[in-house]
């Protein structure tokens, strides 16, 4: 199995998550690939409702320095880190959901920084992400609390900032994150905690300027219940929409914008993506 092969089949397994290590796994395996176009249309169908997949497949396509886009996500998380921390004050409790990679990293730049706060989150079922980043920054020293998804009411009660990650922004400013990430949102607005979502702008979806919707994920039933009752449908959306009137901002390599700002921004940055 070439590296390409290997790459999708771990994609799509799951085996690699979160839209960011998604792209650069892609990056590695695309500069590896002998037909650089046959690597691009098997990768990019590895997972189709990933923008950030999409738009580092163009980037390459387009200028080829898969090494230089590398170095830049490096540089611009490294952007993302700082800006995020400043969000983070001695005694806050930090809420957020499910992994995000970026989330994490900016939890872990403010610890490093030397200041002192907690973390809720919540479990994220069927797969139980929230336990990755639970014991990701219980490794770093930072106490941390998981709650199960139903508890999230009392895990955002507490809690002075919510941060999530997110996996697609579109042209009216909706986030699509994981299954439960508006709900929760909505109860943090109820009891005035402010919604921050941290990204890498390249998350942004080209395609939304041009009328096409986003496609909500579904994954198998069976990971919900194997072998349910007759007569029991299963729902099992992996994402849902956060409306934009919910986030305080979006952090990113481009500081910290409402969702209207931050798509102006991007479309003077990343000119090429809608093109």
């Amino acid at each position: 199995m070439d590296v390409v092969d290997k790459t999708v089949k771990e994609i799509k397994e799951l085996k690699i998550q979160g839209a960011e290590n998604i792209a650069r796994a892609a990056i590695v395996a695309w500069s590896k690939a002998k037909d650089k176009k046959k690597a691009s249309e098997k990768l990019a169908k590895a997972r189709p409702t990933e923008p950030m997949l999409r738009n580092v497949l163009k980037y390459l396509e387009r200028f080829g320095d898969a090494e230089g886009l590398l170095k830049k996500l490096d540089e611009d998380r490294k952007k993302i880190e700082e800006i995020g921390s400043k969000k983070i004050q001695d005694g806050l409790i930090v809420y957020t959901h499910c992994h995000s990679s970026t989330v994490t990293s900016i939890l872990k730049r403010a610890w490093k920084d030397g200041k002192k706060f907690e973390v809720h989150v919540t479990e994220t079922r069927p797969f139980f992400q929230g336990r990755i980043t639970a014991k990701e920054l219980a490794t770093e020293g930072i106490p941390v609390t998981i709650f199960v998804d139903s508890a999230a009411r009392l895990a955002l009660k507490k809690a002075n900032i919510m941060m999530i990650g997110c996996d697609a922004i579109t042209a009216e400013g909706i986030v699509i994150n994981k299954i439960g990430s508006e709900l929760f949102a909505e109860v943090a607005n109820r009891y005035d905690v402010p919604v921050y979502v941290a990204t890498h702008s390249l998350k942004f979806d080209p395609l939304t300027f041009f009328g096409f919707e986003v496609e909500i994920e579904k994954r198998a039933t069976k990971e919900v219940w194997d072998k349910p009752p007759k007569g029991v449908r299963i729902s099992n959306y992996v994402f849902e929409k956060i409306n934009p009137k919910l986030i305080a901002g979006i952090i990113s390599e481009l500081g910290v914008l409402k969702p209207e700002t931050f798509i102006q921004e991007v479309k003077k940055v990343y000119g090429w993506l809608i093109e």
